[in-house]
């Protein structure tokens, strides 16, 4: 092994570790993971941002700006509306949700689609009187099979098809994707559908949404002791009675911006003070009428006291807040927004409400005017828990939005233009006819993701100019010996699986295409069943909620914990390596 290798397979562990810890955001640890290797020559001068200019990242970025067109132009609002009826029984309501979710996917990228239906499936929830932990993880699983089908459904894909083009000189068109995508959508949805859901927890599937949506997963709040409160001059623990009556409980106290040690059971309350609360948002206001308290905020020059509402947002991975406090985004005085509560998988937090850093996946509870709270919603990337109709902003071009996507994908299927031109007319349509407006054009476009991948571009390319690749297959292919291509393609699968659930599954998708190309070369068959399986494999990370976006964005909303997601996903990524297998070498033959 030479120096070069052992500096990038170094490199790569550094990548690997960082990415799992957590600690750093992904598109920072590939950065610095870029800086390393030009500084160490792993990557020439003259490659150093090639990543940024690769076709796969700006169809990545295009792709995103037309699924917000899509969203903004009502179309598929309309659509979900006319499937959603609370009355349903929960599995239809599930296969219903699930089979349009999986084929939204295929049309625009698989995050946005579940954006987009997920406040619709938990007011279904809300209405039917159940836990949407029953529906939302079926609904995430969904969107990422569905994504599998189409070149432009999840960003693997993209990788994939570029990459196949740099190496064998022309890449997958739109629909070749398919016949494979297509046959693990169908047979994971109905898995999802009729099987999948009743393997959660017991806790999950017995939660009574009807009397709190967010029952398995109540907000930590803070409130303030307003001068004049019948609660000034007692002890904490003499407001215990109410707060049982109230159905919240009074875990701390704030004083001047300090958090008293413990639960505070026996400091005197003064003016001024916060109280630290768990409630939900209803037990929450009616605490505040029984003791006499008021919303951090209320009252002041930037809130106000009149026709304030009460909003349950996530924060979502590429939301402003993401790895930021209210308090350092200055929230309140900035926005005119204040931000009562977070829930965080039933987390209790040392540290103050409004000084906490924000982690993709929390909910918040935020207080604020109606037209305030839509427009932070909007401009910092949160997603509503309720269906409140922003989004859809122009219902009469529903269609013309439609129509101009349906004839750019057809002109890009058959080879009359190239994908990422027919996107970018989509996208500059779009501007000009004010389906997107132009301040929401780079608003739409996840740039963690983006920076992500032309970091790992380079990075991939230096996998192969050092010999790694050939290192890696050789270890796969030894591992394997003896045996037919089909059990190597079998066991780069599952590998491939593997690390998707642990780290970013575009980060996986750039290391491991190079690898199965390698190993084709090595068996002297086609490499189009290892690239295909390659595909399939880093969209499938069903096991953890950090392999994909979409298993982060329904954490908090749906109250699940880290350990949820194997019970329903193991078979699921199972039941994907029986079916693409035999499908690849089917449809792609070795």
């Amino acid at each position: 092994m030479t120096t070069d290798q052992l500096t990038l397979f170094a490199l790569l562990l550094f990548v690997f570790v960082f990415l799992i810890w957590g600690r750093w955001r992904y598109d920072l640890v590939a950065f610095v993971a870029l800086l390393i290797a030009l500084l160490t020559g792993l990557v020439p001068a003259d490659k150093a941002f090639s990543g940024f200019g690769h076709p796969a990242t700006v169809i990545i970025a295009l792709v995103l700006i037309v699924s917000r067109g899509l969203s903004n132009s009502g179309a598929i609002d309309i659509v979900a509306r006319y499937l959603v009826d609370a009355s349903r029984k929960l599995s239809t309501h599930i296969t219903v949700m699930s089979g349009f979710a999986a084929g939204l996917s295929a049309l625009m990228n698989n995050v946005a689609a579940l954006a987009l239906l997920m406040p619709v499936d938990i007011q279904a929830a809300k209405k039917a009187s159940r836990s949407p932990s029953l529906s939302l993880m079926p609904l995430s699983f969904a969107s990422i099979l569905g994504g599998m089908i189409t070149l432009i459904g999840t960003p693997p894909n993209i990788i994939i098809a570029e990459f196949r083009g740099e190496a064998l000189g022309e890449p997958y068109r739109m629909f070749d994707f398919a016949p494979v995508g297509l046959a693990c959508a169908v047979v994971g949805v109905a898995y999802v559908a009729l099987l999948g859901w009743r393997l959660l927890p017991h806790e999950r599937q017995a939660a009574d949404a009807g009397q709190d949506l967010f029952n398995l997963a109540n907000y930590i709040a803070e409130v303030r002791v307003p001068e004049g409160s019948s609660a000034i001059g007692k002890r904490v623990r003499d407001l215990d009675k109410l707060a049982e009556k109230s159905d919240v409980e009074i875990i701390g106290l704030t004083r001047r911006g300090r958090r008293l040690p413990g639960l505070a059971r026996i400091a005197e309350i003064k003016a001024g003070d916060i109280l630290v609360l768990e409630a939900s948002p209803d037990s929450l206001d009616e605490a505040l009428g029984a003791m006499n308290l008021e919303y951090v905020g209320q009252g002041t020059e930037q809130l106000g006291v009149d026709d304030l509402t009460l909003n349950e947002v996530v924060v979502q991975e590429s939301s402003k807040l993401a790895g930021k406090s209210a308090m350092a985004m200055r929230l309140l005085y900035r926005y005119r927004v204040a931000l009562v509560g977070i829930s965080r998988e039933g987390t209790r937090f040392q540290d103050n409400v409004r000084k906490l850093e924000l982690q993709a996946g929390d909910v918040l509870l935020l207080l604020g005017a109606d037209e305030r709270l839509v427009d932070v919603t909007g401009r910092l990337g949160l997603l509503p828990l309720a269906d409140r109709g922003q989004r859809v902003i122009q219902r009469d071009k529903a269609w013309l939005a439609v129509g101009i996507f349906g004839a750019a994908i057809l002109a890009a299927s058959i080879g009359f233009v190239y994908l990422p031109i027919a996107l970018g007319c989509v996208t500059a349509l779009y501007v000009f006819l004010n389906i997107v407006p132009i301040r929401d054009v780079y608003n739409s476009v996840e740039w963690p993701v983006i920076v992500l991948l032309g970091s790992m571009i380079p990075i991939g390319g230096a996998l192969q100019s050092t010999g790694g690749t050939s290192l890696i297959a050789g270890g796969i292919v030894d591992l394997s010996s003896g045996f037919s291509p089909v059990v190597v393609l079998t066991l780069l699968i599952i590998v491939t699986m593997t690390l998707s659930d642990v780290m970013n599954n575009t980060a996986t998708a750039v290391i491991t295409a190079p690898i199965a190309v390698e190993i084709a070369s090595r068996l002297g068959v086609s490499p189009d069943p290892f690239l295909m399986g390659v595909a399939v494999a880093a969209s499938c990370a069903f096991l953890t909620p950090i392999g994909h976006k979409n298993n982060t964005l329904i954490m908090g909303p749906g109250g699940y914990h880290f350990g949820d997601y194997w019970r329903m996903g193991l078979p699921l990524e199972i039941l994907i390596v029986v079916i693409s297998v035999p499908v690849i070498t089917i449809v792609w033959p070795m």
